[in-house]
């Protein structure tokens, strides 16, 4: 796999990693506001753990294969 293709796949990890993140607080809000705490709690933790590795998988990749150009 070239270079321009592990960058590649590093950001597009990156970024899935965040959107889990966001995906998993904003469930959380909804169901927080619903009054359903420890449910709310146990779905942002879920989101933030596996966005987080995503995301830090990612970025080890990324520092791994060096810059873009």
């Amino acid at each position: 796999m070239s270079r321009s293709a592990l960058w590649k796949l590093a950001k597009a990890l990156e970024a899935l990693g965040l959107v889990i993140v966001l995906v998993g607080v904003m469930w959380s809000v909804t169901l927080g506001f619903g009054d359903r705490g420890l449910e709310s709690m146990g779905i942002e933790f879920q989101g933030l753990a596996v966005g987080g590795l995503l995301f830090a998988i990612g970025w080890v990749l990324e520092r791994a294969v060096g810059s873009r150009g």
